[in-house]
């Protein structure tokens, strides 16, 4: 009997063996494998020169996001006892960041960054309206899950009823306690992620993750979140920069010796002021190779011939539209702040320095229109924060004229003039327009047939790619029409009126940048360039008609700028940014636009310092004292 038990025991204590050793392969081999698949999904390919040049140089990247996922499945499985368990949630942590990268990266030009995670209401009042394909990777990967997930749920743990607690809670509480230690020791750790070789790269954050995946990517990025002052931050520089710059603009001539700044004996200091800002809207027309069936900025291209016109260049690609809109009425820069935040939901949570808090304060009466929701990019809380007296939503609206399922830009124009109706009467306006009718996905299904654009030539587009470029070029033909009816109405008025009119950003058209390599606006395989970010901008007023070409400036410059062709007081950090343009025209995602308007990825001396100044500057007003009360004129 006891050699029977004996070789019973022996069998047991075998059998456990096999099925530890099950376990252990088990347990590396499923993490492994979805951190491959989700890579996959990331980048479409593990080919190409992803070992040479991704994996190889970056390998301790890699190696932090793959102990993450195995600590992680060991921790579940051990603390449940179900395998099963461990793969359905290690799959949901890293395929689900590695589909939305991809997504993201098609859309915007971005990968899944933290603060992605307190946009999820925006995403949903939009989503409805996206479309968005599957790629084969995705499938792939899906397949690679279904299979670990089915195998996983045969499989148990190797321990005997007599250890397994103490075992499993040995074996949950060490995974547990060296991941928590990876997160916060390593990727929460500035020094020590920098000592193994994880350096920041926040101006090209697409990649960043190429360099060192999506796990160990969108965790170091939570570093970002912890806003650190400016070197030399405190009131003695602050007010030297001040008191520098109130003397440069003492001195300094009219930067366009043409523009009514220069040429009238005293400007007019109480214009009434309207910014539109168009989603989409660029001139497509400027690619090559491609004809219409009709002219597609006819408005736009007569105003040019009595107004300041250019590029405005944009920090979004595919999205992002408050970063632009945040920009333009600030003057602040998205460049300064970690990538991807979204100043509205994260920093403008208190009164802001603004253009509609500076206006309000010397009298204006400051009003925002927007053709959707109004809680979209928290603008119901923010626009408050940045002075506006008043805030027109699409709930606002009472059966206003739709197109592709948004408000018209018809509607919108027909409502920024009644607004402006019902207030430039009783003093100077501030207006700040946003419209929703050319917002991204397209479709040439989302017009009658009859009203869309038709194109006439093209470089061998396919057909999809001419499908949802007939639907952008007939939104950006509407845009403009609303653009010549709102300038129609403002011509006739008595009340001096400032019009500002710009697009937000490009949008992916048709199969990846197929529209734009296609046609020779961007090389093959480059994505997002410089010259995606040049949307156009048109200043005009109805008391001055010169022509004059601005050539590109950042949308932070945009207030700037439009001050001082028309010569208007302005606080100091616009005086700064205006003083700024005969350095650099723009620091944008990590692109620095001369002068004369030419690119370039780094900065000289003479621009780390304009571009150091400015973030001391919007530091100051945006997280610090502020020293400079001066920049906010009392109410």
């Amino acid at each position: 009997m006891n050699q029977e038990r004996q070789g019973a025991r022996a069998g047991i204590w075998a059998r456990l063996r096999v099925s530890f050793w099950v376990n252990m392969v088990w347990s590396l081999l499923t993490p492994t494998a979805l951190f491959a698949a989700m890579e996959w999904v990331h980048r479409d390919t593990l080919g190409g020169d992803f070992w040479q040049s991704r994996f190889m140089p970056h390998f301790r990247g890699f190696l932090l996001g793959w102990l993450l996922l195995v600590l992680l499945y060991v921790f579940i499985s051990q603390l449940s006892g179900l395998h099963w368990l461990a793969t359905l949630l290690t799959g949901a942590v890293s395929l689900i960041p590695g589909v939305v990268t991809r997504f993201k990266l098609e859309m915007r030009g971005e990968p899944f960054l933290p603060w992605d995670l307190t946009q999820i209401g925006d995403f949903a009042g939009v989503a409805g309206r996206v479309t968005l394909s599957p790629t084969a990777a995705m499938y792939g990967a899906a397949a690679i899950f279904a299979a670990l997930l089915a195998v996983s749920c045969f499989l148990r743990l190797p321990y005997s009823r007599t250890v397994r607690w103490r075992w499993r809670g040995v074996a949950a509480g060490v995974s547990g306690a060296l991941c928590c230690a990876l997160v916060f020791g390593v990727c929460l750790n500035p020094g020590v992620s920098l000592s193994i070789g994880i350096v920041p790269d926040m101006w090209m954050q697409d990649r960043y993750y190429k360099n060192y995946g999506v796990i160990t990517g969108f965790l170091t990025n939570l570093q970002a979140l912890d806003i650190e002052k400016p070197d030399g931050y405190g009131k003695e520089a602050a007010e030297a920069l001040t008191e520098r710059t109130h003397q440069n603009a003492a001195s300094r001539l009219p930067l366009w010796e043409n523009s009514y700044a220069a040429t009238a004996a005293r400007p007019e200091q109480t214009p009434n002021i309207i910014f539109v800002m168009n989603e989409s809207f660029w001139d497509v027309s400027r690619l090559n190779g491609i004809e219409y069936d009709r002219e597609l900025t006819p408005n736009l291209t007569a105003l040019k011939r009595e107004a300041a016109y250019g590029y405005c260049f944009t920090p979004s690609f595919g999205g992002g539209t408050c970063d632009v809109e945040f920009e333009a009425l600030t003057g602040f820069s998205v460049e300064h702040l970690p990538a991807g935040c979204k100043p509205y939901q994260q920093h403008v949570t208190h009164d802001m320095f603004s253009l509609p808090q500076y206006l309000r304060a010397k009298g204006y009466d400051t009003v925002a229109v927007h053709g959707y929701y109004r809680r979209f990019w928290s603008r119901d809380t923010a626009y408050p924060n940045l002075g506006f007296n008043a805030f027109v939503a699409a709930e606002d609206f009472s059966a206003p004229d739709m197109r592709r399922g948004f408000i018209s830009d018809a509607a919108m124009t027909r409502r920024i003039i009644e607004e402006y109706q019902a207030r430039a009467q009783k003093g100077p306006v501030f207006l700040h327009a946003v419209t929703m009718q050319n917002h991204t996905t397209y479709d040439a299904s989302r017009y009658p047939a009859g009203e869309l654009v038709q194109i006439t030539r093209h470089p061998g587009l396919s057909e999809k790619t001419l499908s949802q470029l007939r639907d952008f070029a007939t939104g950006v033909y509407e845009a403009d029409a609303a653009l010549g009816e709102l300038v129609d109405y403002l011509r006739a008025t008595d009340e001096p009126v400032i019009l500002v009119f710009w697009g937000d950003h490009f949008n992916p058209v048709g199969e990846g940048y197929e529209l734009f390599e296609k046609t020779g606006y961007i090389e093959q395989g480059v994505g997002v360039t410089p010259d995606m970010r040049r949307t156009d901008l048109l200043i005009w007023s109805n008391y001055s008609g010169a022509s004059i070409d601005l050539g590109t400036v950042a949308s932070y410059e945009i207030s700037p700028v439009m001050m001082e062709l028309y010569g208007l007081e302005r606080p100091v950090l616009f005086d700064f940014l205006t003083d700024s343009l005969s350095v650099m025209r723009a620091r944008t995602r990590g692109n620095t636009v001369q002068p004369d308007g030419t690119d370039s990825a780094d900065m000289t001396d003479v621009q780390r310092q304009c571009y150091d100044e400015h973030w001391l500057l919007q530091y100051d007003l945006m997280f610090g004292e502020p020293y400079l009360q001066s920049y906010v004129p009392e109410e």
